[in-house]
């Protein structure tokens, strides 16, 4: 009898897991590195460069962040993670041919690089009071604004919106559209509490 014929031998999962282990963690950064499954996108389906803005209210209050400059023909992602409220609202220009999307909902801006905290007295506090127009997501998880030319829509505008035309895009607002469905964006008369 030889000293290993002496040993117990070690169940077959155990004998695995050495060669098992480079297999899992690899799975493990694969996971870690693919993109979120819910996140607030726009995507800029125009010919031009296009610069947004964008205002939600979470658990602290509202809050107004910009800018994100999005090419021509691209998506970006403007907020990662879990949506946090159902209501967001846009305010884009066109930086190529002028005009802009805007709305009736008022909330604090500035011309740089900006996160405001709070939507009132934004003259007061230094900031420009801009229009945002009003994206209801239905209180899905995820959600992604598509920003179209002009000419895709039907030829009729519509007023309060410039560079856009209307209705009949699939997301309510001339110009806009969710592939996702969902409610339409109408531009809102105030941010929604």
């Amino acid at each position: 009898m030889t000293a290993t014929d002496s040993l117990p031998s070690r169940p077959l999962f155990v004998r695995l897991i050495p060669g098992l282990l480079p297999a899992l963690a690899l799975a493990v950064i694969c996971l870690w590195n693919s993109p979120a499954a819910a996140d607030f996108r726009l995507c800029n389906n125009t010919s031009s460069r296009v610069g947004i803005a964008l205002g939600y209210k979470d658990a602290e209050g509202w809050t107004t962040e910009g800018w994100w400059n999005v090419s021509s023909r691209t998506c970006e992602t403007l907020l990662r993670g879990t949506l946090v409220a159902r209501y967001y609202y846009i305010y884009a220009l066109d930086y190529d041919r002028g005009g802009e999307w805007s709305g009736q909902a008022f909330m604090c801006s500035r011309d740089k690089e900006f996160t405001i905290k709070g939507t009132e007295n934004c003259l007061a506090r230094g900031y420009d009071r801009t229009g945002f127009f009003e994206v209801d997501t239905g209180e899905q998880r995820a959600w992604t604004v598509q920003l179209t030319e002009a000419n895709e829509q039907p030829a009729q505008r519509v007023p309060g919106i410039p560079g856009t035309m209307g209705p009949g895009s699939p997301g309510g607002v001339p110009g806009l559209s969710n592939p996702q469905g969902g409610p339409g964006l109408p531009p809102a008369p105030a941010p929604k509490q």
